[in-house]
């Protein structure tokens, strides 16, 4: 009898075991590899829901034990689903140490790409004797293998020195003191004398209107901060590495951009500006991720990483509305709820300030006067009462339609709540074809 050729759909559940005993040996090993795995990752279902429990309670910033992690699916009414406690003390007893997590977790989440590969050909098959047009099949295919494709790849950080040289060339090519504050300053002097800089563990959260330079004014932040000796986490949600890098050599550069993009640029004035703004952010410690949509748990453990490495000194994140909520709820006021609560749980665990850009909803824009207020902040009452400060950009000439000359370019940095000092207005100047923000003598206190 001829031997027939099973074939077991890919997993290892040594593998999701050793992973969850180890998450529940050692209270940090989440740390390591929550931003690699997901609960649908794990081919069991008991053990999907045990790694539910698992992140429930790390995104409280609760212990994780054998005991809590009872408790939560005893909370859950799922431990007898799993096999009762003495199935977690069995998933502890199998793992000596949580050394080796990483590799375990990897094999899950490789597994996992099996099994999507596997299903997503069977797909592939049905579309074939179901679908005539060739170009909408090769799109869909094209479309589930690249889906599989951006899951299977990890989160990670990239120096911006590994940047610069491509930069140069990409741009070459197209042409052919003392310590003031109790914080970290942020550049701009009279922003520092409100803020005192940005202080650990503060949430700062800058809401504007579109294309009035949130982004722009936030990179400037960021190399200023970074010229000073910090350590600058840039999380970019909407605009890729290049585009960041390219915003910060002209800023640096003080080139214009357009002309850096297209090539347009005189060749000794402005090269031997890109080249030394080049040398001086090569040893600026700026760190930049551009993974589309992370969820909150990501950026957290991608910080976290980032922070034992490097010790940083202040976070960025642009934009919060791009930010996946953890958990997936209809309700668009909870998902936003939790992403501020997240964001707060990181400036106070890591001790970092953390900048974060949001949009403003469209409230702002039926009033005849536009200037931002705590209200225009969009989904959530939470942003204004997780946020230590809170600020607005202003622009009165993208307000008006015949501003005067001493309000074009001009910006007001409004700071709408100081939970620890004085609220009011700095006035900068803005260089649209450098993408850089100057100061103006001007200044309101309230």
């Amino acid at each position: 009898m001829a031997k027939q050729n099973i074939k077991i759909i890919p997993q290892d559940l040594e593998a999701e075991k050793s992973v969850l005993g180890a998450l529940m040996l050692e209270k940090d090993a989440i740390i390591k590899i929550a931003d690699n795995i997901i609960a649908e990752d794990f081919y069991q279902p008991s053990h999907r829901k045990i790694y539910e429990a698992i992140v429930e309670l790390f995104s409280k910033n609760g212990p994780i034990d054998i005991l809590t992690v009872t408790n939560k699916l005893k909370d859950k009414n799922e431990l007898s689903e799993i096999g009762g406690s003495s199935y977690l003390s069995d998933l502890i007893n199998s793992v000596p140490s949580a050394a080796h997590i990483e590799h375990y977790s990897q094999i899950v989440r490789e597994k996992r790409v099996l099994r999507d590969l596997l299903s997503t050909s069977a797909q592939i098959s049905e579309e074939i004797f179901n679908s005539p047009d060739i170009d909408n099949l090769l799109d869909k295919i094209e479309q589930k293998v690249f889906s599989i494709s951006s899951k299977s790849k990890t989160f990670s950080f990239t120096h911006i020195k590994d940047h610069l040289t491509e930069a140069y060339d990409r741009i070459e090519k197209i042409h052919h003191g003392e310590q003031k504050f109790s914080g970290v300053s942020s550049g701009f002097p009279q922003l520092d004398n409100y803020l005192s800089g940005f202080q650990k563990s503060d949430l700062i959260l800058l809401g504007a209107r579109p294309s009035v330079g949130k982004t722009a004014f936030t990179l400037d932040i960021a190399r200023r901060v970074a010229k000073s000796g910090h350590a600058v986490a840039i999380f970019s949600l909407e605009m890729s590495k290049e585009q960041i890098i390219d915003r910060i050599i002209a800023a640096e550069a003080q080139v214009s951009l357009w002309r850096l993009r297209t090539g347009r640029l005189t060749e000794d004035i402005d090269f031997q500006m890109i080249q030394n703004s080049l040398d001086r952010l090569s040893r600026m410690k700026i760190f930049i991720d551009d993974s589309p949509s992370p969820n909150i748990l990501q950026i957290r453990s991608m910080a976290r990483r980032l922070q034992m490495e490097h010790s940083l000194d202040l976070i960025i994140i642009d934009y919060v509305q791009l930010i996946t909520p953890a958990r997936f709820s209809e309700n668009i006021v909870q998902q936003f709820t939790e992403i501020s609560h997240g964001l707060k749980a990181l400036s106070r665990e890591l001790n970092v300030p953390v900048l974060a850009i949001s949009q403003l909803n469209r409230a702002v824009d039926q009033r005849e006067i536009k200037i931002p207020r705590l209200s225009d902040l969009r989904e959530t009452g939470a942003w204004e009462q997780d946020a230590d400060i809170v600020m607005f950009i202003y622009r009165k000439d993208k307000d008006k339609i015949n501003p005067t000359i001493d309000e074009q370019n001009t910006a007001d940095i409004i700071i709408a709540k100081h939970r620890n000092g004085p609220t009011g207005i700095v006035n900068l100047k803005f260089d649209p074809e450098k993408v850089s923000f100057s100061e103006i003598d001007t200044v309101h206190q309230e």
